[in-house]
């Protein structure tokens, strides 16, 4: 199992589900409608790293923070205990986001390939989520339209192990409040104006790393 020991090292080290099928023709945004609902999720005159209006603590904000030396860049690497996302970049960098990971014991650490990236998905309930929550789920059993109120939200990467579809993402999500806490059904999920930020900056073939939500982490200054 993955652990956060291989992991980031930032300056200061803090402690703190949907599935979508692929798009049909027939409910595919033009780029004129993915255009409005990107103006629509992002707040206006939006600098990631101060733009604030989903109420979330400032550390969950997008950061750009030191890389520990050895990592890919292009990978990704999600810290289920802070509740960070990072993506690796050139020269020793990541930029952080601040995440929801799944609740319970639906999160799956591991190690994924991103073989799949779409703008403004649509979305189905897989039949283990509808067994398990018949009330919430059997209403859209045939599926959500794109749009911002869609559960995968803007944007969503989608994370294989070979050729396999895991059924988990990283997407964006209508609801901004619940980042940093368990929420979703296996799926991380961003605020969608942080993923649209992160989403061209991720090149399908990268790699994904889904750490342990259960090791401990001991701040410090």
């Amino acid at each position: 199992m993955l652990t956060r020991r291989h992991f980031i090292q930032t300056s200061a080290a803090l402690f703190s589900a949907p599935i979508a099928n692929p798009l049909l023709a027939a409910t595919r945004p033009t780029e004129e409608q993915k255009a409005a609902w990107d103006a629509q999720v992002t707040p206006p005159g939006f600098d990631p790293a101060t733009s604030n209006p989903w109420g979330l603590h400032p550390r969950f904000l997008p950061q750009r923070v030191v890389a520990k030396g050895g990592l890919i860049p292009g990978d990704i690497h999600v810290d289920a205990v802070a509740r960070y996302i990072y993506h690796i970049e050139e020269g020793g960098t990541a930029m952080r986001y601040g995440v929801a990971i799944a609740r319970g014991n639906l999160y799956e650490p591991g190690t994924y390939t991103i073989r799949r990236k779409v703008e403004w998905p649509n979305w189905t309930p897989t039949q283990n989520m509808i067994e398990r929550d018949p009330e919430l789920y059997e209403p859209v059993a045939d599926g959500v339209d794109p749009g911002p109120e869609n559960p995968l939200g803007s944007r969503a990467l989608y994370l294989f192990v070979g050729d396999r579809d895991t059924y988990l993402r990283i997407h964006g999500t209508p609801e901004p409040r619940s980042i940093g806490g368990r929420a979703s059904s296996g799926c991380v999920r961003m605020v969608m104006a942080h993923i649209n930020h992160l989403y061209p900056n991720v090149e399908t073939g990268s790699t994904a790393f889904l750490y342990s939500a259960e090791d401990s982490v001991t701040p410090r200054s």
